[in-house]
């Protein structure tokens, strides 16, 4: 159940779902990144928040096993409550992919408008965990946005006089469901270990 070559012909067989998500987070960034004077007003005082949390986090005993715990329990929870809650219609996925990707194109633009390196900012900041962590949510969030879809679909079939009429099979659906779900929290869990070891390291060094 848990091959890894079963979840990637998952990933396959819901290509349209996964492309869908792609495209929201694209659309998100793109509008993150356009309006920064706005967002600034709007998501500041949060941000402001998320950077004194890591403050903290950064002068406690043990920085990277608490930023590691933060990291992966956060996604990983986000991540599952989107898988499941994509069931009402995928209207949770979507909102999830954009405004993640809202925050995504708001950060990137608003550091280069204020003069940082934008190399360094990818390289150091971006790069090393979000070649793992940006696809695992995107995966995630893709399984949500298929489950409303199938959902939607099963509704429809409902009026179907003969069961066999019905296409939607929910135990081969819940089985695709599990095994991602299993797969983006592996995913995350080493997007949570170079985040926290590697990435603080190198963002460490760049102050």
């Amino acid at each position: 159940m848990l091959s890894i070559r079963r979840f990637m012909r998952d990933l396959r067989h819901y290509k349209k779902a996964m492309l869908l998500s792609i495209l929201i987070f694209a659309a998100g960034a793109a509008l993150g990144a356009g309006n920064v004077d706005f967002l600034t007003r709007l998501i500041m005082p949060d941000i402001e928040r998320l950077g004194e949390y890591s403050r903290n986090l950064a002068q406690s005993d043990h920085p990277e096993l608490n930023f590691f715990m933060f990291i992966f329990v956060n996604n990983a929870v986000k991540s599952i409550v989107v898988i499941l809650l994509g069931g009402l219609f995928g209207l949770l996925p979507a909102f999830f992919l954009l405004m993640n990707g809202l925050a995504l194109g708001f950060v990137v633009a608003a550091a280069g408008a204020n003069g940082a390196n934008m190399a360094d900012l990818v390289v150091r900041g971006l790069l090393p965990h979000g070649i793992i962590e940006i696809p695992a949510i995107l995966i995630a969030a893709g399984f949500g946005l298929q489950f409303g879809y199938t959902a939607l679909k099963s509704l429809g079939e409902l009026g179907a006089r003969d069961v066999s009429e019905r296409t939607v099979n929910w135990r081969e659906f819940f089985t695709s469901l599990s095994r991602g779900a299993v797969w983006i929290v592996v995913l995350l869990l080493i997007a949570a270990a170079v985040e926290s070891t590697l990435t603080y390291y190198l963002v460490g060094t760049s102050r």
